[in-house]
C-alpha cells in the first residue's frame, strides 16, 4: 500500500500529467458505478452490492442512490494530488471483479492512499483492511474514518523468507493437510493472532499489498501470501476466492505466490498484479498446495 511516510527506494519521478489521468480515471470508475446503479434503480441489490441483508461494513443500506461513501471517494481523488498506489490497468483488473462478485466480502492486507476507493468500490460489501502501523492507521482514518481498518503485528522478516521455506516444509501445523490459522502459533507462516471476524467471515476477494517488503527487516508478504492462501482452500461457500497480490516483480512475491497461490490458479495479469481464481478444498491430497 502508498504511505506517504515510508520512503521506498528507486522511486520514479513524479510526474503531475500522469498523476491527474489516474485520479480521473479512479474518478470515472466510482462514477460509472454510481450512474449505473441508478439507472438499474434497484432496491434490494446493486452492481456493487456485495453484503446480505442490506448492512455493509459501515452499516449503510441498500439502495440505488450513490452512497455517501462514493460521494467521498469521488471528492478525495479528483481534489487531491496523492493518488492510488496501482496503475489504472492493475485496479481495473480488481474492478471487473468487484463489478460481477455478489454477494462478496473484500480483505485487503494493507492500508493506504487507495483504500478510500476499494471501500467505495465495495460501498454495500465489507471491506476489512489490515495493517502492520498503528501510527499509519490513526493517519489514514483522520481523512477517511469510515474506512474499517485492524492492526496485525507479523512475526517475520523479509530476509527470513528462504528459512520460512525450509520452516514450512518440516513444521506440521504448516502442512497443507492441517492448513488452519486460528490459534497457529507453531506455524510462523499462519497468522495465528487476527481477529475473530477475520477468521469467521469468508472472504470473496482478498487483496494482498501488503506489508511493506522492500527491505530486510520488513515483515514482507511471506505470511500474508500463506495466510490467503489457507482461507482461500478452507472456503465452505461455494465458487472460488479471488486473490490478488501486487508486487510480483519482486522475488519473495513471486516465490510465494508460486508455492501457496499456484500458477495453476493464476487466470489474469496486469502489470504487477496477479490474479488467482483458487477454489475450496475438501480434502487435501499430497504433501503441497500446489
Amino acid at each position: 500500500m502508498d504511505k506517504t511516510n515510508y520512503q521506498q527506494p528507486q522511486c520514479k519521478k513524479f510526474i503531475p500529467e500522469k498523476t491527474w489521468y489516474l485520479a480521473l480515471a479512479v474518478v470515472g470508475l466510482i462514477g460509472g458505478v454510481i450512474l449505473i446503479s441508478f439507472h438499474l434503480g434497484t432496491s434490494s441489490s446493486s452492481l456493487l452490492s456485495c453484503g446480505r441483508g442490506g448492512g455493509g461494513a459501515w452499516g449503510t443500506k441498500n439502495s440505488g442512490n450513490a452512497t455517501s461513501l462514493q460521494m467521498e471517494a469521488i471528492r478525495h481523488y479528483a481534489t487531491s494530488r496523492v493518488v492510488p498506489q496501482q496503475s489504472f490497468a492493475e485496479i481495473t483488473l480488481s474492478f471487473d471483479v468487484l463489478t460481477t462478485t455478489a454477494p462478496c466480502n473484500f480483505l485487503v492486507f494493507g492500508l493506504g492512499h487507495d483504500s478510500l476507493m476499494w471501500a467505495s468500490l465495495n460501498s454495500r460489501g465489507t471491506t476489512l483492511f489490515l495493517e502492520e502501523d498503528p501510527e499509519w492507521v490513526q493517519t489514514v482514518l483522520k481523512d477517511a474514518p469510515t474506512l474499517r481498518a485492524e492492526t496485525v503485528k507479523y512475526r517475520t522478516q523479509l530476509s527470513e523468507a528462504d528459512e520460512l521455506l525450509r520452516h514450512y516444509q518440516q513444521e506440521p501445523d504448516c502442512s497443507v493437510k492441517k492448513s488452519f490459522l486460528r490459534g497457529n502459533e507453531k506455524c510462523r507462516l499462519a497468522l495465528s493472532m487476527l481477529s475473530d471476524k477475520v477468521y469467521d467471515t469468508e472472504w470473496d476477494l482478498i487483496m494482498v499489498d501488503a506489508p511493506r517488503g522492500f527491505f530486510a527487516k520488513a515483515p514482507g508478504r511471506m505470511a500474508a501470501i500463506y495466510s490467503a492462501a489457507v482461507m482461500a482452500r478452507n472456503r465452505k461457500k461455494p465458487g472460488v476466492t479471488h486473490v490478488f497480490l501486487h508486487d510480483v516483480n519482486r522475488k519473495v512475491e513471486k516465490q510465494y505466490a508460486e508455492k501457496f497461490l499456484c500458477k495453476k490458479y493464476l487466470v489474469k495479469a496486469a502489470g504487477r498484479l496477479w490474479h488467482f481464481e483458487i477454489p475450496p478444498v475438501v480434502t487435501a491430497t499430497g504433501g503441497d498446495f500446489c
